[in-house]
């Protein structure tokens, strides 16, 4: 399985779904989820022709695209570029199958709906493995479009607001990435011929300023992306305003992307700069940890909660990505894989509530429990796993992160606990505010959850109690990549720290001085 058709599968049962007869709205979805399923059993070749025990990028390709400017078609992938053309894969046919009954405004075809979802898998395949940073700007850029047209067009609320918005912030966040690449071409025509080839950008001898500002028009698309605090404020208006499917490729795939560039292309390409940022990146993270937590527990609109909680991880996400040990980082990696299939199981199960009750406050809930159980039961595995419950994979993550943290930056560590006790709160105050008490009236007409409904959510439950309890299958994909990323940046793990007793050494100077007198 090569990466090329990987990308392709896709993107070409998008171009399929447009000849499909408008009035065939059935087989519409069926191609659709056909070639998700597709997708992924090429994801699932591409891991088993993974070697995990060899370093550097794999299944590679590379063909001369544009000759005038030395851009090539170059793809490859490493354990961590692995790891996110999984959780894509596995989350389009999830969310593909929960989109089956979606109503659509304005009497809208399905069959572009489902087509910008299938376009949307394919550029992010191609992001996650792009090695040129000419390809990987354009596909970057790509991947603004079907969710512009999905927000936009089969959204629901202050939708056209919400795209134009979202449009907004992440193209000026290209733009200025666009200049920086432009930078690196230039300097790497001054050391030899120009090159966008990640291979030949990594290692250039950059003046360090030059450096710096080249760094931090790459970080602040991906932090935009994200998104870090302060970047963050379109999120909860494109989460509110999206369907729940688009929701979930959104925050629980596209915005990967801007934690995967800060550690292959922020990280890999600038350490020097990332070095001298990370006292700021570190403290925004940490401050989107809390700051995402105290909105969450504030919020009455259960897609918005969702949103500021997915703030609150990113900044777990950068915390450990920034503290560049490898526990840290391979935490971090493994966080992004858990918080998709989190995220995507509470952004499903509230659009499944929303479309029950008619109703996305939380206030017009209540006693749920009572007429859907499996829901209720299913809505808790989510929520529990989004707060990080030991035995639920993003427990394992979220550890990894902190301990890893600890032992470079102690103070940010024992600050972003707090993040996990408000997770808490936000998380069982919103469950027992909406399934536990009396059965509120207007919920007694709430159905549970459907055969199609429990089919789509029960993988990503599976995965995330699976994971919780045996997380090295993914984890030996992940570490080596991680350790190779780590020694190409020449990052390391701090020595331990010796603690230092008074009394011992005080024992051990008594008994030196005893030898030297019992040898005289």
């Amino acid at each position: 399985m090569t990466l090329t058709l990987l990308m392709l599968t896709p993107l070409v049962g998008a171009l399929v779904l447009g000849v499909v007869p408008r009035t065939a709205e059935r087989a519409a979805k069926t191609i659709a989820v056909g070639f998700s399923l597709a997708a992924l059993v090429g994801a699932l070749v591409m891991l088993a022709q993974y070697d995990v025990n060899e370093a550097g990028y794999q299944l590679t390709e590379k063909h001369l695209w544009i000759e005038s400017f030395g851009v090539y078609y170059a793809l490859g992938v490493d354990g961590i570029g692995v790891t996110l053309i999984l959780l894509t894969t596995v989350l389009t046919p999830i969310v593909l199958l929960a989109a089956w009954d979606d109503v659509l405004p304005d009497g809208q075809r399905f069959h572009g709906y489902l087509a910008w979802m299938l376009g949307l898998e394919g550029l992010a395949i191609g992001v996650f493995s792009a090695t040129d940073a000419a390809l990987f700007y354009a596909l970057f850029e790509a991947t603004l479009i079907p969710i512009f047209f999905l927000i936009g067009t089969y959204g629901s609320g202050a939708r056209t607001y919400a795209a134009v918005k979202f449009l907004i912030y992440n193209l000026v966040g290209g733009l200025l990435m666009l200049a920086s690449i432009i930078g690196l071409y230039y300097f790497s025509g001054q050391a030899g011929d120009p090159s966008f080839l990640l291979s030949d950008l990594t290692g250039l001898d950059l003046d360090a300023d030059v450096e710096k500002l080249l760094f931090l028009g790459f970080m602040a698309a991906f932090a935009i992306k994200a998104p870090l605090f302060p970047f963050h404020t379109w999120l909860p208006d494109a989460a509110a305003s999206a369907t729940p499917s688009t929701a979930v490729l959104m925050v629980s795939v596209i915005d990967k992307v801007g934690t995967f560039g800060m550690l292959r292309w922020g990280l890999g390409l600038f350490p020097g700069a990332a070095e001298w940022a990370t006292p700021v990146v570190i403290t925004l993270a940490v401050i989107s940890v809390i700051y995402g937590a105290l909105l969450a527990i504030g919020q009455d609109d259960l897609r918005r909660l969702i949103a500021f909680t997915s703030v609150s991880h990113f900044g777990f996400i950068i915390l450990g990505l920034f503290a560049v040990t490898s526990t840290s980082t391979a935490g971090a990696t493994f966080y992004m894989f858990n918080h998709g299939l989190s995220t995507a199981a509470l952004f499903l199960i509230a659009g499944i509530l929303i479309a029950r009750r008619g109703s996305a406050s939380i206030a017009d809930f209540g006693g749920v429990q009572k007429v859907a159980p499996v829901l209720s039961g299913v809505f808790l595995i989510a929520g529990l796993s989004s707060l990080s419950l030991p035995g639920l994979a993003p427990f394992v993550s979220e550890f990894m992160v902190m301990a890893g943290t600890f032992t470079r930056y102690p103070v940010a560590a024992v600050v972003s606990v707090l993040g996990i006790v408000l997770a808490a709160l936000y998380i069982l105050v919103m469950y027992q505010r909406t399934m536990t008490g009396p059965l509120r009236e207007d919920n007694a007409d709430i159905r549970d959850l459907k055969p199609l409904e429990m089919a789509s959510l029960a993988p990503a439950i599976v995965l995330i109690v699976g994971l919780g309890f045996f997380p090295q299958p993914l984890l030996n994909v992940i570490n080596p990549a991680v350790d190779a990323t780590l020694a190409r940046i020449g990052a390391g793990d701090p020595a331990p720290q010796t603690p230092h007793y008074p009394m011992e050494a005080a024992s051990k100077e008594e008994d030196q001085h005893g030898r030297e007198g019992g040898h005289e």
